[in-house]
C-alpha cells in the first residue's frame, strides 16, 4: 500500500473516532486495526494526522472510545512483546501503536480526571498470564505498558542483534532470553560492542520516546514544596518488577558515554554520512536523567565500601534506594568504568569547543544540558566517582567546557538554567580540596572565548570567567553571585599563584561591591564583600609566597580597604549613598577594570533571539541552605561546623559565621517603611561593619606599603617589575595575625535543589523535543513556557 493511501486510511480512522458519539466495542477489531494494522505512518505523520483539538474532543465527548484506543494500543504492544515481533507486520504494528500512544498520552495527563486511568485495572488482563479473568491479579494498564516497552527494547531482530546461528534455529524465546547478553553497547559491565544497526537504533529510539512520554506525567503536576512525590511511572519501571532494569540502565549509560560525534575521528566525516546514532543517544540521555530523578536529601543514599571485583556493581550493603537505576549508578566502582564514563562525558561536553578550531569539522551536539544533569547525578549519587574525577587533572576536561558554556550563555535570558547547573556542579566540586589543587595546572588550551587574554592557570580562567559573568551577564544572574564567590572562597586556600589579570579582576569586584550605594541597596549585598575578603585572607595566610601579583594589586587598590574600614554609618550618609544610586542604576560598570582585548576568534556572548522559548524555573535555595560549613583541621580532614557553636577567631571571625547571622537578620528586615520596602539603618550597617575581616589585609598594608613607597622614591621607579620582584622575595612571617582555620562551604543535598533539578530537567526535555513536538501546546503545570 502506498504511503499516501496509508495516510488517507489512517486519517479516515481518526475522523471516524472523533465523530462517533456511540462507544465502539473493544472487540470490533475491523475498526481498531485501521489505526495500526495496515498503515505505515511515520511519527511525524501521526502528529500531523491526529490534531490536538480532536484528541481533546474525543476525551470530552466520547471518553470510552479514547479509553478503548489506549487499551487496544497497549494490548498490541503486550502481544508484540509476548510473540517477539518476528514478522515485519508485527514490527510495524508495534511501531504504529508506540507512535500513537506517544501522541495521545500528554492529553491524558493534562486532564486531572484522567490521571488515574492508566493505573486502573482492565478486566481480563491478569498478572498470571494470558486472559485469566482473575481481577484480583489484574495489572494496571501502566504496568503492562511499561513491561511491554522493556521487553521490546531487548527484542532480537527488532531492537537487538539476534544471536541465532542460522535461520533453522527456532526463534529465540523472549521469556527465557537473558537480556544482559544483549546490552546495546560496550562499556560499564559489558565488553562486547555489537555491530551498529541503523534500523535497531531507530526502533529503540521510538520506544524510548514512548517511555519518556510515559514518564512525562510529572510535567502536568505543579511544583510541590515537598518534592518527595515520586513519579509512579519511573518508580515502577525502575523497580524489581522490571526484569530488564540492569541491562537497560547499562545500555543507556554505555550508549551515551561511548558516543563519538566526530565521525570516527575523520574531520568533516559527518557531512558524508548522516549520523543516525545521535537521536538515539539524545533519547537515551533524556530517559536516563529522568529515571535518576530521585531526591537524595530525603532518602538514605548508599555509601558503600564494597571490595567486590567480580561485578561492575558494588555488592556491599546497604541496599540503598528502591529505584534500581539510582541504586546501580551509586554502586559502579571499577576504575576502568569510571574512566569510560568520565572520558565519554568530557568528550561530548568538549564537542562544541572543538567546533571553534575547525568550524563544522565535527557534528555539533545539542544535548550538553542533559549531559551536565547526568554528570551532576553521578557525582551526587556516587561519591567514589566524585573522588575519581578529582583524583587526576581529568576534572579540568569537565571544568573547561563548563566555563565555556557559562561564559557563552551569560547574556542569554533563555539559558539561565544552563548557567545554574554549571555553577552548581562547580560548587559541588569546590567542596573537595583536590579541586582547588588541580586548578593550579597551567591553562594552555586556547579555546576562543570572549574573555581577556591572560597567561596563567585554570584558576585564572575560572576567576576571569566569573568576573565576566558578574560584570556583563544579565540581571537574572544576580542570585548566582553568592554561589560564584563561594566557589572562589572554597578554592582560594590552594591557589599557588594568580596571574595579574585575575588579581585585578578580583579587586575590581571588591571595588564594585564595596561602593556605598551597592552595600546599602539590598539586605544581603554586603555578603559579597565578606566572601571576597575571605578569599584575600586565605591567599595571604596560606599562599603568600607565590602570590606577589595579588599582593601588588591589593597595595595598588589599598584605598578600597581603607574606605571599607571607614564606611559611614550615619543616616544622612546612608541616605546620600542611596540618592547616588538613583542617578546611576548600573550595578557594575566596566570602568576600572582594564578589560583588555578578547581572545582571537571569539564571538561576544549574545542575548537570546527575540521570541526564543524558555521554561520558567523554581527559585533556588539561598547559599546558607545550599551549603554546609566545614572547617579544615590540621591533618586536612573536614569537620562540620553546623552543630558546634563557633568561637570567634582573632581575625574578627571567619566571614562565614557572619553571613549566616545576616541571613537570619535579613528574614526580619531591619526597618520596613510604609511601602513594605526594605531600607538600611545605622544599626544594621554597624552590625556587620564591625565584623568585616580586615585585620590581615590592614597589617599587610601597614608592613609593605612603606617599603614599596621607599623603593619607588629611592630608585625613582614607576616600573612594576622591580616592585613585583621585591614582593616575590618579601615575607610576612611572624607579622600577620594567627592564621584563621580554613572554612569550606560544601554543597548539601536538599529538597529545594531537588525540585529545581526536576523543573529544569523537564523544561530542557520539553524544549528539545520539537520533531515531533511531543508536549507543545499541552497544558503543562510544572513550569510556564515564556517567550524572551
Amino acid at each position: 500500500m502506498g504511503s499516501a493511501d496509508s495516510k488517507l486510511n489512517f486519517r479516515k480512522a481518526v475522523i471516524q473516532l472523533t465523530t462517533k458519539t456511540q462507544p465502539v466495542e473493544a472487540t470490533d477489531d475491523a475498526f481498531w486495526d485501521q489505526f495500526w494494522a495496515d498503515t505505515a505512518t511515520s511519527v511525524q505523520d501521526v502528529f500531523a494526522l491526529v490534531p490536538a483539538a480532536e484528541i481533546r474532543a474525543v476525551r470530552e465527548e466520547s471518553p470510552s472510545n479514547l479509553a478503548t484506543l489506549c487499551y487496544k494500543a497497549v494490548e498490541k504492544l503486550v502481544q508484540g512483546a509476548e510473540s517477539g515481533c518476528h514478522s515485519e507486520k508485527e514490527k510495524q504494528i508495534v511501531l504504529n501503536c508506540s507512535r500513537l500512544l506517544t501522541r495521545v498520552l500528554p492529553y491524558i495527563f493534562e486532564d486531572p480526571d484522567w490521571r488515574g486511568f492508566f493505573w486502573s485495572t482492565v478486566p481480563g488482563a491478569g498478572r498470571g498470564g494470558q486472559g485469566e479473568d482473575d481481577d484480583e491479579n489484574a495489572r494496571p494498564l501502566a504496568e503492562s505498558l511499561l513491561l511491554a516497552i522493556a521487553d521490546l527494547l531487548f527484542c532480537p531482530d527488532f531492537t537487538v542483534q539476534s544471536h541465532r546461528r542460522s535461520t533453522v534455529d527456532s526463534a529465540e524465546d523472549v521469556h527465557s532470553l537473558d537480556s544482559c547478553e544483549y546490552i546495546w553497547e560496550a562499556g560499564v559491565g559489558f565488553a562486547h560492542s555489537p555491530q551498529p544497526n541503523y534500523i535497531h537504533d531507530m526502533n529503540r529510539m521510538e520506544l524510548l520516546k514512548l517511555l519518556l512520554t510515559c514518564f512525562s506525567e510529572a510535567m502536568y503536576l505543579p511544583p510541590a514544596p515537598d518534592s518527595g512525590s515520586t513519579n509512579p511511572w519511573v518508580q515502577f519501571f525502575c523497580s524489581t518488577e522490571n526484569r530488564h532494569a540492569l541491562p537497560l540502565f547499562t545500555s543507556l549509560l554505555n550508549t551515551v558515554c561511548a558516543y563519538d560525534p566526530v565521525g570516527y575521528g575523520i574531520p568533516y566525516n559527518h557531512l558524508l554520512f548522516s549520523d543516525y546514532r545521535e537521536p538515539l543517544v539524545e533519547e537515551a540521555a533524556q530517559v536516563l536523567i529522568v529515571t535518576l530523578d530521585h531526591d537524595s536529601a530525603t532518602s538514605t543514599s548508599p555509601t558503600v565500601d564494597g571490595t567486590t571485583t567480580g561485578t561492575a556493581m558494588d555488592d556491599a550493603d546497604p541496599p540503598g534506594p528502591e529505584n534500581l537505576f539510582v541504586n546501580y549508578l551509586s554502586r559502579i566502582h571499577r576504575e576502568e568504568d569510571f574512566q569510560f564514563v568520565l572520558k565519554g562525558i568530557a568528550r561530548l561536553l568538549s564537542n562544541p569547543l572543538l567546533q571553534t578550531y575547525l568550524p563544522n569539522s565535527t557534528k555539533k551536539i545539542q544535548f550538553h544540558q542533559e549531559l551536565l544533569v547526568l554528570f551532576w547525578k553521578l557525582c551526587d549519587f556516587n561519591k567514589k566517582f566524585l573522588f575519581f574525577v578529582l583524583k587526576s587533572s581529568d576534572v579540568l576536561d569537565i571544568l573547561v567546557p563548563i566555563l565555556y558554556f557559562l561564559n557563552d550563555a551569560r547574556a542569554d535570558q533563555s539559558r539561565v538554567g544552563l548557567m545554574h547547573i554549571g555553577v552548581f556542579i562547580l560548587l559541588l566540586l569546590s567542596g573537595e580540596r583536590n579541586f582547588g589543587v588541580r586548578l593550579n595546572k597551567p591553562y594552555s588550551v586556547r579555546v576562543p572565548m570572549d574573555i581577556p587574554v591572560f597567561t596563567g592557570t585554570h584558576a585564572d580562567l575560572l576567576i576571569v570567567v566569573f568576573h565576566k559573568i558578574i560584570t556583563s551577564g544579565h540581571q537574572r544572574l544576580q542570585p548566582l553571585f553568592d554561589c560564584l564567590l563561594t566557589i572562589v572562597v572554597n578554592v582560594s586556600p590552594y591557589l599557588k599563584s594568580l596571574s595579574m589579570v585575575a588579581a585585578n579582576k578580583l579587586l575590581h569586584l571588591l571595588e564594585a561591591f564595596s561602593t556605598t550605594w551597592f552595600l546599602f541597596s539590598a539586605a544581603q549585598n554586603h555578603h559579597l564583600v565578606f566572601f571576597l575578603l575571605e578569599v584575600f585572607n586565605n591567599i595571604i595566610q596560606y599562599q603568600f609566597d607565590g602570590n606577589s601579583n595579588l599582593v601588588y594589586a591589593i597595595i595598588r587598590k589599598r584605598s578600597v580597604f581603607h574606605q571599607l574600614a571607614n564606611l559611614p554609618t550615619d543616616p544622612p550618609a546612608i541616605h546620600k549613598a542611596l540618592q547616588r544610586r538613583r542617578r546611576a542604576p548600573e550595578p557594575l560598570s566596566r570602568t576600572g577594570s582594564q578589560e583588555g582585548a578578547s581572545m582571537e576568534g571569539s564571538r561576544p556572548a549574545a542575548p537570546a533571539e527575540p521570541g526564543t522559548l524558555k521554561t520558567s524555573l523554581v527559585a533556588t535555595p539561598g547559599i546558607d541552605k545550599l551549603t554546609e560549613k566545614s572547617q579544615v583541621s590540621e591533618d586536612g580532614t573536614l569537620r562540620s561546623l553546623e552543630s558546634a557553636s563557633q568561637p570567634s577567631s582573632a581575625d574578627g571571625s571567619p566571614a562565614a559565621e557572619e553571613p549566616s547571622q545576616a541571613w537570619r537578620e535579613q528574614r526580619r528586615p531591619s526597618s520596613s517603611s510604609a511601602s513594605g520596602q526594605w531600607s538600611p539603618t545605622s544599626e544594621w550597617v554597624l552590625s556587620w561593619k564591625s565584623k568585616l575581616p580586615l585585620q590581615t589585609i590592614m597589617r599587610l598594608l601597614q608592613v609593605l606599603v612603606p617599603q614599596v613607597e621607599k623603593i619607588c622614591i629611592d630608585k625613582g621607579l614607576t616600573d612594576e617589575s622591580e616592585i613585583l620582584r621585591f614582593l616575590q622575595h618579601g615575607t610576612l612571617v611572624g607579622l600577620l595575625p594567627v592564621p584563621h582555620p580554613i572554612l569550606i562551604r560544601k554543597y548539601q543535598a536538599n529538597s529545594g535543589t531537588a525540585m529545581w533539578f526536576r523543573t529544569y530537567m523537564w523544561g530542557v526535555i520539553y524544549l528539545r523535543n520539537v520533531d515531533p513536538p511531543v508536549w507543545y501546546d499541552t497544558d503543562v503545570k510544572l513550569f510556564e513556557i515564556q517567550r524572551v
